[in-house]
C-alpha cells in the first residue's frame, strides 16, 4: 500500500521533527522526552504524534536514516580498487561517526525486542558483508570473520571509542586484529 503524499507544511514539519529527534537522540538515546523533541522542532506534541505514533517509531526513522546512508556510502565502495583500504577506512569511519551518536550505538547495540530492531539497517548489513567478502578475497582481512562477528566488533569498538573518545588506538587495535598475518 502505498503511503499517503504529504502537504508540503506536514513535509516541512516531518523533517524538522526528524532532524530534532537526530539531535536529541544522539545526545540522550531514547531517554528524550518526545516534548523535548517537539519543543526542539518549533512543533507541538501533537504534530510529532501524528507523523510518529511512539518514540519508538521516531527512533526507528532517525536510526535508519542514518544506517541508509552508512549502507549508500558502503554500496559506493563495492567496487573500490583496493577492497582492503576501502574496508578498513570505512569501518573506522563508521565507528567514529556512529560514537558521536547514542542512537546509533544503541540500535547497532540491540540484539532482541521490538520486530524493528531485526530489521534495522538490513542494507548496512549487507553491504558491510560486501566490503568485508571482497577485502578477504583479497586477503586484506582473516578469513575466520563473518558478518556476525564484524557487528560484534562495532559494537565493542563503538563501546571503546564511548569510553575513550578522541583516542583511536583502541581501535586501531581492534582493527589490527582483522588483518591477515
Amino acid at each position: 500500500m502505498d503511503k499517503p503524499v504529504l502537504r508540503a507544511d506536514a513535509r516541512r514539519n516531518r523533517a524538522r521533527v526528524l532532524a530534532a529527534a537526530e539531535e536529541a537522540f544522539a545526545a540522550d538515546g531514547l531517554a528524550v522526552p518526545l516534548d523535548d523533541i517537539a519543543r526542539l522542532a518549533g512543533v507541538g506534541a501533537g504534530t510529532v504524534y501524528r507523523h510518529f505514533p511512539s518514540k519508538e517509531a521516531l527512533f526507528q526513522a532517525v536510526v535508519l536514516e542514518r544506517l541508509e546512508q552508512f549502507a549508500a556510502e558502503a554500496h559506493a565502495l563495492a567496487d573500490a580498487p583496493d577492497p582492503g583500504t576501502a574496508f578498513y577506512d570505512y569501518f573506522a569511519r563508521v565507528i567514529k561517526q556512529a560514537s558521536l551518536n547514542r542512537a546509533i550505538c544503541e540500535a547497532l547495540g540491540a540484539t532482541t525486542g521490538s520486530a524493528y530492531k531485526a530489521e534495522i539497517g538490513t542494507e548496512f548489513r549487507t553491504n558491510l558483508a560486501t566490503l568485508l567478502t571482497r577485502a578477504q578475497t583479497a586477503g586484506a582481512v582473516r578469513p575466520d570473520i563473518n558478518g556476525d562477528d564484524l557487528r560484534a566488533l562495532i559494537v565493542g569498538a563503538l563501546a571503546v571509542e564511548r569510553y575513550s573518545p578522541g583516542s583511536q588506538h583502541l581501535v586501531r587495535v581492534l582493527l589490527d586484529g582483522l588483518r591477515t598475518v
